[in-house]
């Protein structure tokens, strides 16, 4: 059996924008109908959401027969962790909170085996259909995307230095944190958050790396793939649910009142 193509990074390679959902919602029937929803890419999330790694698991299982990329968070910088999710199957891993050089180079040793890497070696795993892809072990990095979340100022500060570790493919911009930073904690599209997010963008892309960002904000979205964003997450799971929801009850509380 050949080794699994991952879509997302030749896409990105190409400078295709892809275009994705973030996924909150732990819920595999969930996670399987939004797989069909037209999206490039979508972000299992198990930083910030429930999921743990068998949720994960789950959640690569159920969009495994769509035309989407799964690309999975793990909780933090942590190279037991990345090592089970590349074993479950997961090609593309975005690793929050990445602040250093050193951080950097830890995350792209996490995926890759020795002697250029640290990722532990083991024979009937998901990730090599169970010991059918025979070169798996030789070949592996070749279709493994590591993204690292940048999202402090002071990580922005670095940006050249962290895009030029060997083994980062691409750079994501996470605005939250970069806020809080700055101190806008909760205002994700304020002024100088948005000003320094696209310079953020625009740096990546000029140091040769694919850039990402996620925001609600449709009029920042235009901004930071104006910037230069290649892999663009424009919405998330759990607020489309929400947004449909309330904007349901608004209109039946109107008509059954009137």
């Amino acid at each position: 059996m050949e080794l699994p193509k991952n879509s997302f990074k030749a896409a990105l390679l190409e400078g295709r924008q892809q275009i994705g959902l973030w996924c909150m919602i732990d819920d595999a029937y969930t996670t399987e109908m939004l797989a069909g929803c037209g999206y490039d890419w979508m972000l299992i999330d198990t930083e910030h959401s429930p999921m743990d790694r068998p949720e994960a698991l789950a959640a690569l299982q159920a969009v495994a027969p769509y035309p989407v990329h799964p690309v999975v968070r793990p909780k933090s910088l942590d190279v037991a962790e990345i090592k089970k999710l590349l074993d479950c199957g997961a090609q593309s891993i975005l690793v929050p909170y990445v602040q250093t050089v050193e951080e950097a180079k830890l995350a792209a040793a996490a995926v890759e085996y020795a002697p250029g890497g640290v990722r532990g070696v083991a024979g009937l795993i998901r990730a090599n259909r169970f010991g059918l892809v025979q070169d798996y072990a030789t070949r592996a990095r070749e279709e493994i995307c590591l993204i690292v979340q940048i999202e402090t100022a002071e990580a922005c500060d670095r940006i050249e230095e962290i895009a030029a570790v060997p083994g980062i493919d691409a750079i994501f911009i996470g605005p939250a944190d970069l806020a809080a930073s700055l101190g806008h904690v909760g205002d994700t599209s304020h002024p100088e958050v948005r000003a320094i997010a696209c310079d953020a963008v625009r740096r990546v892309r000029a140091a040769g790396k694919p850039a990402g960002f996620l925001t609600l904000d449709p009029k920042f979205l235009e901004e930071v793939v104006e910037a230069g964003s290649l892999f663009t997450a424009v919405d998330v799971d759990a607020a489309i649910l929400r947004r449909g929801a309330v904007e349901q009850a608004k209109i039946w509380r109107r008509k059954t009142s009137a």
